[in-house]
């Protein structure tokens, strides 16, 4: 029997960091209650715009990018909310509304029966162009 993995403050699961769409999925399957289904919904989004997408857990978080470690997105959970990390989210028009201690990246949570798709979107795609963070 597979052992679920931990959950970390905040209901973020602890999954060892690997690269390609299996530990992403296992990630999104951990995530707690109805943050699962977000977690669905935005790899699933993030698949359509960017069918080329180069997918790793690094640091307990999915990460979306291209080749040479190279990420414009990721996201993982909180208490109350999902984080939605860009990279380079100063460069995205409209700016996502939570601003971060670094000065490009910016961030979206959302939360609990929250409509995201639309906003999202156009963030995941404008994002994908962008030159992204090599971490």
């Amino acid at each position: 029997m597979t052992q679920k993995p931990r959950l970390l403050t905040g209901g973020n699961p602890q999954i060892a960091k690997d690269y390609g769409d299996a530990p992403v999925k296992a990630y999104i399957a951990a995530m707690p209650g109805w943050k699962s289904d977000v977690g669905r919904r935005i790899d699933a989004l993030i698949e359509k715009a960017v069918p080329d997408v180069q997918k790793a857990v690094k640091w307990n978080q999915p990460m979306y990018g291209f080749g040479g470690n190279v990420w414009f997105v990721s996201f993982r959970c909180f208490t109350k909310y999902v984080k939605v990390t860009f990279f380079d989210g100063a460069d995205l028009d409209p700016l996502p509304p939570v601003d971060s201690k670094h000065d490009k990246v910016r961030y979206f949570h959302i939360y609990e029966g929250d409509g995201f798709e639309d906003a999202l979107t156009g963030w995941i795609e404008q994002a994908s162009r962008l030159p992204g963070e090599k971490l």
